[in-house]
């Protein structure tokens, strides 16, 4: 039996990934309109979403514009809250009476991990335990009062299982080994959320995904870093020989899965979510300039000469790559982006949407998020 998702808690919701699974629970999705349109779907969603986002620099409410347009006030609700402040969250959980949490907010970003670590203990580790503990107390549950009627659904990364070789994929049973600050601060996290499962009876599902791609996500990711850098003629940086190979997915496809585990996943599971689509770094490179300097009319061979070999960066992971035979198995997810369509679009939409670029890269949407959203709380 689907669970009924009623009033929804999306953390970090103005994120790349948390803005772009908002839209489509609205039926706002920003790929649409920039091809591959076969691939979106309705979610059929007809509950509250109740958007927690601290609006640190990742973070950003213009990618939720029509959605707030359309639904604020009714059915979408912002609460600019630090994760890791219980009081707060205590009174969301009470002021909209949450009966599940999607748990996306997380600092992410590997290289700023190297450089500061502090960020990503407190966010990603005592952020989730702050959620844990408050959905724990105010769902009332105990492993002598168990629930069907609530989820805390928890998103990880693949990068918890460590670095693979040439051969072999993560399962759901890899051991973790994680290498950077970021991903030991997420694995410490899913310890968390399977040990609420089985200590307290907290009604969990967690979800791993490599690594997503598509609008929305921040300029200094590899893939919009290097589109952008394109058009300004800027050089393209790439860590070592840029050997180290990674599994892509589309994010709508990552946010179906999501919405699909909310719905039917199996309670105290976890499942693996990938693109079955591998590409050394480099090679992608290869094809984004081929895309890039095909959409934007851009001599290829000039900005090939703008490759820039840097120094790896510590614990560089050498491959990640997932089995998704779980999910598609158990609970009938499917993959619909091609690779092919799903760069193609993500491309047009960045050379097609350079205010928002602009936006972010000068630092003037910081300026309007504290202008328009510094008292934004539902707090009476």
């Amino acid at each position: 039996m689907s669970r009924k998702l009623t009033n929804v808690l999306v953390t970090g919701g103005c994120g790349f990934i948390g803005s772009n699974f908002i839209n489509y629970l609205f039926g706002k999705s920003a790929g649409k309109g920039f091809g591959g349109n076969d691939a979106f779907t309705d979610a059929a969603f007809e509950g509250k979403v109740i958007n927690v986002d601290s609006l640190t620099y990742a973070g950003n409410p213009e990618n939720l514009s029509e959605v707030e347009k359309d639904f604020s006030g009714t059915r979408y609700f912002f609460e600019k809250v630090d994760i890791t402040d219980r009081a707060e969250i205590e009174r969301i959980f009470k002021q909209y009476d949450i009966d599940t949490v999607v748990h996306f907010a997380a600092e992410s970003h590997v290289d700023r991990s190297i450089l500061g670590p502090e960020a990503f203990v407190k966010t990603n580790i005592l952020g989730t335990y702050t959620l844990l503990d408050v959905a724990r107390n105010y769902w009332k549950v105990s492993l002598d009062n168990q629930r069907d009627d609530v989820l805390f659904h928890h998103i990880s990364t693949d990068e918890v299982y460590g670095s693979l070789g040439e051969a072999g994929y993560f399962t759901e049973t890899t051991p973790y080994d994680p290498r950077s600050p970021y991903s030991a601060s997420k694995a410490s996290s899913d310890h968390l959320v399977m040990a609420y499962y089985h200590t307290y009876g907290l009604p969990i599902t967690l979800s791993n995904c490599t690594n997503n791609y598509g609008p929305y996500q921040f300029p200094e990711k590899l893939i919009p870093l290097m589109v952008l850098n394109m058009t300004e003629g800027k050089p393209l940086p790439v860590y070592g020989e840029g050997k180290n190979i990674r599994d892509w997915i589309y994010v709508e496809d990552h946010n179906r899965a999501v919405y699909l585990i909310l719905k039917d996943g199996v309670t105290g599971q976890k499942y693996n979510i990938g693109g079955e689509n591998e590409w050394q770094n480099i090679k992608l490179l290869e094809k984004l300039i081929d895309l890039t300097s095909d959409e934007a009319k851009l001599d290829s061979d000039k900005i090939r000469e703008t490759i820039t070999h840097v120094k790896d960066r510590p614990g560089h992971d050498a491959r990640y790559a997932i089995d998704c035979t779980k999910i598609k198995k158990e609970l009938g997810w499917q993959r619909k982006m091609t690779f092919e369509e799903g760069l193609r679009m993500t491309v047009k939409w960045y050379l097609a949407n350079t205010s928002w670029v602009d936006h972010i890269k000068s630092g003037d949407y910081l300026k309007w998020i504290d202008k328009n959203y510094s008292n934004r709380t539902g707090k009476n």
